[in-house]
């Protein structure tokens, strides 16, 4: 089952075909591999782990990041993909914005390719 948002202020009509194609496979994975396993891990008190080469194979990990093997999306691109993340579950999104922002990034603005 596809998720269908609502778009009561038209945004779809804003966006680029890349951007809405971005967040559509990143709401198609989330709605079939995040959203219906999350309700054993909430209760498990643990994360699923082994979602994260998907989303590292999707480009959702330092999506906006130039070079180092990431997708280098626009600020629109990312922040579709985070929202759809955080649909499926919030620690998933945090853990993507914190691996990208605070691990990726740094290493892209202050390091180098051997890092």
């Amino acid at each position: 089952m596809v998720f269908e948002a609502l778009d009561l202020y038209r945004i779809d009509d804003l966006l680029t075909d890349e951007e809405r194609q971005v967040r559509d496979t990143v709401r198609a994975f989330v709605s079939r591999e995040v959203i219906p396993r999350m309700p054993e891990h909430n209760r498990a008190g643990t994360f699923p782990k082994d979602l994260i080469p998907r989303m590292a194979q999707l480009g959702l990990l330092g999506a906006n990041i130039e070079g180092y093997g990431c997708a280098g999306l626009g600020a629109v691109a990312y922040g579709l993909i985070v929202q759809e993340l955080e649909r499926g579950d919030s620690g998933v999104r945090s853990f993507a914005s914190v691996q990208g922002g605070l691990c990726m990034y740094p290493i892209w603005r202050f390091g180098s390719e051997a890092q």
